[in-house]
């Protein structure tokens, strides 16, 4: 199957209140129906590799979809670790089978991180004793090439890649995320960007002759527009460098999803081999030190928030698909 059903950006906030809003778009070419779970204390999920079973330690709200068994995309727990899955095609390299090690398959990642790690160095401490084994799913009818953002609510972010050289844990300053090439690729690659800046360039002068700028905006001719991972991870990088983060809570929501509208992809901008559109599904951003989830979708821009403590109870509840949630709460 060619790779050419996925582009997603995820990007991580810290607020002058000293929150962190650790958030994402999922863009997709495959028809996806996902919900708002949250997930309970002591949840027992199958390991699908060795027909095992886990129990989650920790409670968590995340977004998935039932495909047999629920797969998370991306979340947070109560103790304020999100996690996120992005694609990662032409790079990812998975383990056919385990290493005398913890197997979780890479659809699971998001569920077992989210149930079973505190913070940053939990996630870091337990990836070194699991085996991430590709399985492939019923949606795309294979197996899916990802790479995770991990982010602690003391704003720690590492990027988890699975290769053909071995599992890799970066550090990520920058908080950010795409998908293909791998992340030192696109950390080299912001070198060739440095130029660029939200300051005025009004005038230069060449050979005595004084050229004037057009308009605002000058200082950062240069940022690409496309929707290539590249491009969106020079984008996200440029914006979180520069932009005003507001002091109260509800500017600061507005301004997580107006950075997105960078990046956001309308349906048939980008067309796949398969004749299909890949296009922003959604995007979400949670506030890792509240437990707010907040989010809106591609038909819907009405921004609706939930809350990890909606829900007490023992079992796995759905609060609902995302397509049906209208209204701001």
């Amino acid at each position: 199957m060619k790779g050419d059903y996925a582009m997603c950006t995820s990007v991580s906030i810290k607020t002058k209140k000293e929150e962190v809003m650790f958030g994402r778009t999922l863009d997709f070419s495959y028809d996806i129906d996902p919900e708002i779970y949250i997930v309970p204390v002591g949840y027992e999920w199958n390991n699908q590799i060795d027909n095992c079973f886990f129990i989650n330690k920790y409670k968590f709200i995340a977004t998935g979809q039932n495909i047999g068994h629920v797969v998370f995309t991306d979340g947070a727990n109560e103790k304020g670790l999100g996690v996120a899955a992005l694609y990662f095609e032409g790079f990812a390299y998975y383990n056919q089978k385990g290493n005398n090690k913890i197997t979780v398959a890479n659809l699971d990642l998001v569920n077992y991180i989210l149930g079973n790690c505190a913070n940053v160095l939990d996630v870091i401490k337990k990836m070194k004793q699991i085996d991430i084994i590709g399985v492939e799913d019923n949606i795309t009818h294979s197996v899916a090439p990802l790479h995770w953002i991990v982010v602690d609510k003391n704003n720690n972010a590492i990027t988890i890649e699975k290769t053909f050289n071995g599992l890799q844990i970066y550090d990520n300053p920058l908080k950010i995320l795409t998908n293909s090439p791998d992340f030192n690729w696109h950390m080299t690659n912001l070198r060739n960007y440095i130029n660029l800046t939200p300051d005025q360039v009004n005038y230069k002068k060449w050979n005595n002759e004084i050229f004037k700028s057009f308009s605002q905006g000058g200082g950062s001719f240069g940022l690409p527009g496309d929707f290539t991972s590249p491009s969106r991870f020079v984008q996200m990088a440029f914006q979180k460098s520069f932009i005003d983060v507001p002091n109260y809570q509800n500017d600061v929501i507005n301004m997580c999803f107006n950075m997105m509208k960078k990046v956001f992809v309308a349906k048939g901008l980008v067309l796949t081999s398969r004749n299909t559109y890949d296009y922003t599904r959604y995007i979400v951003f949670i506030n890792l030190n509240t437990g707010d989830y907040y989010f809106n979708t591609y038909y819907n821009n009405q921004i609706t928030k939930l809350n990890i403590n909606d829900y007490v109870g023992n079992e796995i509840v759905s609060l609902g698909k995302l397509q049906i949630k209208n209204v701001l709460q």
